[in-house]
């Protein structure tokens, strides 16, 4: 009978002299027509290039909406102006006055996001909606603004005021105008598709035209009286930057979900989750419009509201801490990238 060869035997001491080289060998490129399956660098390479932007003052939601509000206040006072009369007149230009200046200031709401993030199609299409909204509840809400201003005028008459340079009558006109700013708040719901967009818009409106109210009589005297072209000019682009910067303030404060722009032409926005699908892509039709990127398709991906979670569903290309995905539960914190987009994915902690 054989016998059977002795096996190959290693010891500790083999193994102390075998040495590892320690620098990476370089990837040698394969043959021509051999077939090649990809590597982890294959993928890192895939990701596109991210260039961080330094976010811009005029992409902050108090800032656009506050403009917005200067400029339709502004606006309504230049187009009513040569109609009105001080004293005891009332010609047509103080009649639609101040409903010119709540419609006016509504279209801007209604447009300024949409023109913040270079979509025009969607800013025509609010604005064709906002304007004849705002005209409608600029009378409605200017009857109820003089109803509440007519009780405010009685309880001051009963406690002995009767000069607008009292600091009661200046509360009275803040309470009665806060009324304005709630339409601007319900129109800026509507077009943006959120019930609780207008809520937090009709919050904010509130605020800010109650200071812009609060503020019209003593800048009426520091202007010459509330009689002038120049004291209403003033004190109405007050009210109108007031009302806008509020409602961006507060719809900012009281956020639960969002995505930050970190790097792209719109680094620095915030896009707020209100919707229970929100569309991102290259149409200019979508709820995150992306654009100067011809990676991104016009229906790139759709982020799914579900109770308390965030699902991003990709059509093309989408990244999450640099792993590309198609289908994953958004956490906080998380960095997604879509072409030359990044975006940090924050909600509140409660």
């Amino acid at each position: 009978m054989a016998e059977r060869p002795e096996g190959i035997k290693i010891t500790l001491e083999d193994l102390e002299q075998v040495h590892v080289p320690m620098t990476p060998q370089p990837i040698v490129p394969a043959p021509a027509g051999s077939r090649a399956y990809g590597s982890i660098n294959d993928a890192a390479a895939s990701i596109p290039s991210m260039e961080r932007a330094r976010g811009s003052l005029y992409l902050q939601g108090w800032f656009y909406l506050g403009a917005a509000g200067l400029a339709g206040a502004l606006l309504g006072w230049a187009i009513c102006e040569p109609g009105v009369v001080d004293g005891a007149g009332n010609r047509w230009g103080n009649i639609i006055l101040l409903p010119a200046l709540v419609a006016a200031m509504t279209l801007g709401f209604g447009i300024a996001e949409s023109l913040v993030e270079r979509s025009v199609q969607k800013a025509l299409l609010r604005g064709v909606l906002s304007l004849p909204l705002g005209a409608v509840l600029g009378f409605l809400f200017n009857f109820l603004a003089n109803v509440v201003f007519g009780l405010g005028l009685g309880f001051c008459a009963f406690v002995g005021v009767q000069s607008y340079r009292n600091p009661l009558f200046w509360i009275a006109r803040a309470i009665a105008w806060a009324v304005f700013g709630a339409a601007g708040g319900v129109v800026y719901g509507i077009v943006g598709q959120s019930f609780k967009k207008g809520k937090f818009g009709v919050l904010g409106g509130i605020l800010g035209a109650g200071i812009g109210g609060l503020l019209f009589d003593p800048i009426a005297m520091w202007t010459g009286g509330p009689s002038g072209w120049v004291s209403r000019a003033v004190g109405f682009a007050i009210f109108g930057l007031a009302t806008g910067a509020m409602m961006g303030v507060v719809e900012s404060a009281l956020k639960d979900r969002w995505f930050y722009v970190t790097a792209g032409p719109l680094a620095g926005k915030q896009f707020i989750l209100y919707k229970p699908v929100t569309t991102i892509g290259s149409e200019q039709k979508s709820d995150i419009y992306l654009f100067k990127d011809a990676s991104i398709a016009p229906q790139h991906a759709v982020l799914e509201t579900n109770g308390a979670r965030i699902t991003l569903r990709a059509a093309g290309p989408v990244f999450v801490g640099g792993n590309p995905v198609t289908n994953r539960v958004l956490l906080n914190n998380d960095l997604v990238q879509i072409g030359r987009y990044a975006f940090r994915y924050k909600e509140k902690t409660r």
